[in-house]
C-alpha cells in the first residue's frame, strides 16, 4: 500500500507565486503554512506583512492578515497582540523594511519584550523595487545603486540587526538560518517553530533571521545564489543561535 509522505499544506492557497524563480520567500511561505498546521494554531494566528516582496503574502497563506505600512510591522503586531493577547502574532519582513525604515519600531518592541514573533528575510537588497542597496548589503556587493560595490567610506558597514536586537532586555530568542539547502531549510523550520512556541508560552520577543537567495537582483542563477549564501554571505552574517534565554523551557 502506498503511503503519502509529502503534500501541499492546507493553509497554502492554490495560487501562483509572484516571486522570481529561486526566491526564498516561496520556501518560507510553505514552511510557515506547515508550522501553523502542525501547531494547530490556524484559528488564532495573525500574520503582519509590510510593503516589499512579501506584500501579497495574504494571497498565499490562508490565515488572518493585518497589512502594515512600510517598516511598521512591529507597531501593528504590538497593537494586535495587546488587544487580542490570545492570538499568535508574527511579522514577516524583508531587510529593506525591518533594517531601514522599521528599525525604531522593531528595536523598541524587542526592548519592551513584546510577545510577538518576527520572521526577518534578509536578501541583502531592496528586492521589489529593483535591487537597490539595503542596510544589509555586503561590502563590495553590487546593487542597482552601488554598481561598483558597496563602499565602506561612502556607504558605511552593513547592519547586523539581529545582533543589535539581542542586546535588548526584552528579546529572548534570536536565531539566524538560511534556506539554501534541504538541511538548512529543516533548521529554519525548527527555528520558526521554536519562536512560535516561545510566543505561545508568553516568554517575550522572538526573531528568526533567514538569509534568502535573490537570483534576479544578484544577477546569478539559482544554484550560484545558494552557493553565494554559503560561501560569502555567512562570513558577514554567520548562521547561529544569537540569543536564547529560554533554554529547555521550550522543546
Amino acid at each position: 500500500m502506498e503511503k503519502k509522505v509529502f503534500e501541499r499544506p492546507k493553509l497554502l492557497k492554490k495560487a501562483v507565486f509572484h516571486y522570481c524563480p529561486g526566491c526564498g520567500h516561496s520556501i518560507l511561505h510553505r514552511l510557515i503554512a506547515e508550522i501553523i498546521e502542525e501547531l494547530d494554531i490556524a484559528h488564532k494566528v495573525v500574520g503582519v506583512p509590510p510593503a516589499g516582496c512579501a506584500v501579497l503574502a495574504y494571497d498565499y497563506l490562508d490565515i488572518d492578515m493585518g497589512e502594515s505600512p512600510h517598516g511598521r510591522c512591529a507597531a501593528v503586531a504590538t497593537g494586535i497582540k495587546r488587544s487580542l493577547p490570545d492570538r499568535v502574532v508574527f511579522t514577516y519582513q524583508g531587510d529593506g523594511d525591518i533594517a531601514a525604515i522599521g528599525t525604531a519600531e522593531t528595536i523598541h518592541a524587542a526592548n519592551r519584550g513584546e510577545n510577538i514573533t518576527t520572521i526577518f528575510v534578509n536578501n541583502g537588497c531592496y528586492g521589489m523595487t529593483g535591487g537597490q542597496m539595503a542596510p544589509t548589503t555586503l561590502i563590495g556587493q553590487n546593487s542597482s545603486t552601488t554598481p561598483g560595490g558597496r563602499d565602506y567610506a561612502r556607504d558605511g558597514a552593513p547592519i547586523d540587526l539581529s545582533e543589535m536586537l539581542a542586546l535588548t532586555k526584552g528579546s529572548v530568542y534570536i536565531e539566524r538560518t538560511t534556506v539554501n539547502s534541504p538541511a538548512n531549510i529543516r533548521k529554519t523550520k525548527r527555528a520558526i517553530t521554536r519562536a512560535f512556541k516561545i510566543q505561545m508560552a508568553g516568554l517575550g520577543f522572538s526573531l528568526v533571521e533567514v538569509l534568502s537567495p535573490c537570483p534576479t537582483n544578484w544577477k546569478m542563477n539559482t544554484v550560484d545564489s545558494c552557493k553565494w549564501i554559503e560561501e560569502t554571505i555567512t562570513k558577514t552574517y554567520p548562521l547561529k543561535v544569537i540569543k536564547d534565554t529560554v533554554g529547555d523551557k521550550i522543546q
